[in-house]
């Protein structure tokens, strides 16, 4: 194994919330003295820049402001923001006309490229990161980390951010497979499916689900479409102004130092903002397709509410799904070409990846990590080297932790505190690259 550099900062993936860090560092570095610039590397495991690409379903819209873009909130006069990526476009103005303030999810993911190609010299793509060891100095303090990437290469930095992002979730004892997908690929395995597609089963009931529904409603117009989960109805998400207010940095200050069972009580309240909800628009125009069908006499979009999903398998030529109707225990059997589970995601485990490094974090009462208000992780004495998370920092900072509402005020945060820990050890990376 061969290290081959030493930096003050290593990213861990580079999605969007990375990508927002690498324009506050590049931001940073073009103003700073060459003494306190910063020098990065993102380690990305894709081969290129990618955001759900599996899900940028035409049509589909971002859910936040695109004013919550990579910059914005922590430099409004950035030329990184996305109305800087409409005026570099030339659609600047077909935008304003446009009159919208939620851009397509199409749109926004080609402003992340815009951005992350601009930022190229800071990401090593293919690149998967498989283990974060602690560096010891000469007196016995951690002061930096080695990171171990694919290939045999290793590289050091002072501090580490880990943003793995979120992970497929599939439904207990369901494994994806040819007839059984997560909607996470839903574009990419219709590219490769070679099968029919006379009828589909879509598990779920959030907007990962609506939106899979509406898309292969509309894009096989003689097949039927089964809809099935467990509420008696899609829930519209609460995009209230002031429900809205749980995404502002300062509810992430409030959260962070609230008793555990406010942040509890908050995080309950608000989770109608967030999860398992769906866009209003979409559930109207899902009801107005299904009415139309009754009425027409030829019902493709069928709606199984109330319907708990017991399992899902494959069987020849297509999938099976048995499943139960609440309200009466009566059990159905679904026979589809595929079932697509929009059944959510949970956060990537930063811990497992760390190794050796995470028995220097210290826990909860209740076993997770302490995460402190900077995102650094809180370690043990000693440790002088930063390990900082992007997601998995729920129990700490509130929703916001795996959005794109806080993106880049969160980056600010961190690299303003990467900056103080640097100013106050004396960037001891250095003194330990030769060791």
């Amino acid at each position: 194994m061969s290290r081959e550099g030493t930096y003050d900062l290593v990213g861990v993936g580079f999605g969007p919330a990375n990508l927002a860090l690498a324009v506050a560092i590049e931001e940073h570095n073009a103003a700073a003295p060459p003494g306190r610039r910063i020098t990065a590397l993102f380690a990305e495991r894709q081969p290129r820049f990618g955001w759900h690409r599996g899900m940028l379903i035409e049509g589909a819209t971002l859910q936040v402001s695109f004013l919550k873009d990579l910059v914005t909130m922590r430099n409004p006069g950035s030329d990184f923001s996305f109305l800087a990526y409409l005026r570099d476009r030339g659609r600047l103005v077909d935008f304003i006309n446009h009159k919208t303030f939620f851009p397509t999810r199409v749109e926004f993911h080609d402003y992340f490229d815009w951005a992350a190609a601009r930022l190229a010299h800071h990401v090593a793509y293919d690149s998967e990161v498989t283990g974060i060891a602690p560096v010891p100095d000469g007196r016995g303090e951690v002061a930096a980390f080695d990171v171990a990437l694919s290939g045999g290469r290793t590289v050091r930095a002072r501090d580490v951010v880990v943003s793995g992002g979120l992970q497929p979730c599939m439904p207990d004892g369901v494994e994806q497979s040819a007839r059984i997908w997560h909607n996470q690929t839903l574009l990419t395995r219709l590219a490769e499916h070679t099968g029919p597609t006379g009828s589909w089963t879509v598990v779920g009931a959030g907007q990962s689900a609506a939106e899979v529904t509406d898309h292969l409603h509309r894009t096989f117009p003689d097949a039927e479409v089964t809809s099935v989960f467990a509420r008696y109805g899609y829930s519209p998400a609460d995009d209230s102004p002031f429900a809205n207010r749980i995404f502002d940095p300062d509810a992430v200050d409030l959260f962070h130092g609230a008793p555990e069972e406010v942040k509890r009580r908050l995080f309950d309240y608000h989770r109608g903002t967030n999860y398992s909800v769906v866009d209003l628009d979409l559930i109207e125009e899902l009801y107005r397709r299904a009415y139309q069908e009754k009425v027409q006499g030829r019902e493709r979009l069928r709606i199984r509410n109330a319907t708990a999903v017991l399992d899902i398998r494959e069987i020849p030529g297509g999938a099976r799904t048995t499943c139960e109707f609440l309200p009466t225990g009566e059990r159905a059997v679904l026979d589809s070409d595929v079932v697509v589970c929009a059944t959510g995601y949970r956060p990537f485990d930063a811990l497992a990846l760390l190794g050796p490094a995470a028995g220097l974090c210290l826990r909860d009462d209740l076993g997770r990590v302490r995460v402190e208000r900077d995102y650094r992780v809180a370690t043990e004495p000693g440790v002088t080297a930063g390990l900082y998370l992007q997601g998995g920092t729920e129990h700490t900072h509130g929703i916001t932790s795996s959005l794109l509402s806080n993106a880049a005020v969160r980056a600010g945060e961190i690299l303003a505190s990467v900056l103080r820990a640097d100013r106050d050890a004396a960037r001891p990376a250095e003194e330990v690259a030769a060791t």
